[in-house]
């Protein structure tokens, strides 16, 4: 039985081994160049994900550093603008500064004309009382010394007399 299974055993390898080697000779002419031919386009179409991956990659990097870029053109030029605006905002300050000092030396000017003038007016007035009150006075006074007329020869006298030293 040993010997039947010796036999078996090797019949079965040959018949095993020549289906094997049909197997092999049968892919190898219709089979194999297509699955190579799968397998050779598979890598190649991976190979060119990944460099389409690595050029997506690199522009995903260039937009990003493009943007990095307007970001910091666009803060410079805000930062130029406020500046220029804060220069406007001062100029203007000061000009409204200038012409709010300028304006009130007019005022303080016309404010000091204006006293001068009410100074002088009412200076003027105080003469001008004062000598109506003077000439009052006098008036009373020469109608109590002048009541006879030898008062008023004498006073006469006296008026002409300094009239004609001075």
């Amino acid at each position: 039985m040993a010997d039947l299974l010796d036999k078996f055993s090797s019949g079965l390898f040959i018949i095993q081994s020549a289906i094997f080697l049909i197997l092999i000779f049968i892919l190898k002419k219709y089979a194999w160049k297509p699955i190579i031919k799968a397998i050779n386009e598979r890598e190649i179409t991976i190979v060119d994900s990944l460099n389409q991956a690595k050029l997506a990659r690199q522009e995903v990097e260039n937009l990003k550093a493009e943007n990095d870029q307007i970001i910091r053109e666009a803060k410079i030029e805000r930062d130029a603008i406020l500046k220029e605006a804060r220069e406007i905002k001062d100029k203007i300050v000061g000009e409204a500064k200038d012409a709010a000092k300028t304006e009130g030396n007019k005022m303080i000017e016309q404010a000091k004309q204006t006293i001068v003038a009410e100074k002088n007016a009412a200076m003027q007035e105080i003469k001008n009382q004062i000598g109506t009150l003077s000439i009052n006075i006098a008036e009373q006074i020469l109608k109590q010394k002048l009541d006879d007329s030898e008062a008023q020869n004498t006073l006469v006298q006296n008026y002409l007399n300094q009239t004609n030293l001075n």
